[in-house]
């Protein structure tokens, strides 16, 4: 009942319209024994996402993104129940009409983080971080090797280098300023990254808005949407971590470090950032604070210092 999807103009052309994505959400849930179930759909995600009665999420996949609906399946089925912080359960994932990819999990409690971060005390987010760290350390600690026929990169060093080439011209198609452009290429330059790593698990996107928590004590309920998963250096996860949990804070950067077991050069982390799959520089620049100093050495420091 969905449409194929094949590009970006098909994808808008369907996404968005529920005439199109409801029929095809109910026969999936029919199909797996939830006719007539309640469904609300999420308004946030790249994905369309809904709600099966209290309990379930239903995250669709198109054709042209089918293989992370793999990854998403996979990897949460792996590291069920192995972390500290709660991941969705997986009920059932795999492939439907069209090339979509569907993953039907367990509901997780809690609000948004992003979203409750105003309001949270400063003893609970110091407290908050170090349970992220925790929580990170175990991530990177399980074992790839089942993982290793579906997640990617695969070879490190040859990611590196392809990011390494493309660097400056994704930032200038983000609009980045000149001044700030032709750093680029020396900086990375400068910054040795390891080309074998060791192979740790990694979600590439941990963020407040990854994550859930019940204001009653601020305790953290969730951590999800493991779809942008991969396997390479441990530092390339404290991107997100850097940027979008502790958001430029280097008291916060340092209390989720100790807890994790271990700081990282504040030069490694932004390299790191320019290398990223979807590194937006502009977008970072206009979110976190930004040194009178315009230099990528000052900014490395003022995202990812520590204290």
């Amino acid at each position: 009942m969905l449409p194929p999807v094949k590009t970006d103009a098909e994808w808008d052309a369907v996404v968005a319209d529920e005439t199109v994505m409801r029929p095809g959400v109910e026969d999936i849930c029919a199909r797996l024994g939830f006719a007539g179930a309640p469904l609300t759909r999420f308004p946030d995600g790249t994905q369309p996402v809904y709600a099966v009665g209290a309990e379930h999420v239903l995250k669709l996949f198109p054709s042209s993104a089918a293989r992370d609906g793999v990854v998403e399946g996979r990897v949460l089925s792996h590291i069920q129940g192995q972390l500290p912080i709660p991941t969705p359960r997986v009920r059932d994932f795999g492939p439907y009409e069209n090339g979509w990819q569907y993953v039907l999990m367990s509901r997780l409690p809690g609000e948004n983080l992003a979203r409750a971060w105003h309001s949270v005390p400063q003893d609970d987010r110091e407290r908050l971080v170090t349970e992220i760290g925790a929580a990170l350390a175990v991530l990177h600690s399980l074992d790839t090797e089942p993982l290793g026929d579906v997640l990617g990169p695969g070879d490190w060093g040859a990611f590196i280098d392809r990011q390494t080439d493309t660097a400056t011209d994704r930032q200038r198609a983000h609009g980045l300023s000149q001044a700030w452009l032709e750093q680029i290429p020396a900086f990375l330059a400068s910054v040795s990254l390891p080309r074998s790593p060791h192979r740790s698990l990694l979600h590439t996107e941990v963020m407040r808005a990854h994550l859930l928590v019940d204001p009653d004590g601020w305790r953290l309920t969730g951590l999800f949407d493991f779809e942008p998963a991969a396997i390479g250096d441990h530092a390339y996860d404290f991107v997100g971590v850097g940027l979008f949990v502790t958001g430029g804070d280097p008291a916060l950067l340092t209390g989720l470090t100790t807890s994790y077991g271990r700081d990282f050069d504040p030069r490694v982390l932004l390299a790191y950032t320019l290398l990223h799959r979807y590194s937006n520089l502009p977008w970072y620049m206009r979110e976190l604070p930004t040194p009178a100093e315009g230099t990528l050495d000052a900014l490395a420091e003022t995202w990812f210092g520590t204290r």
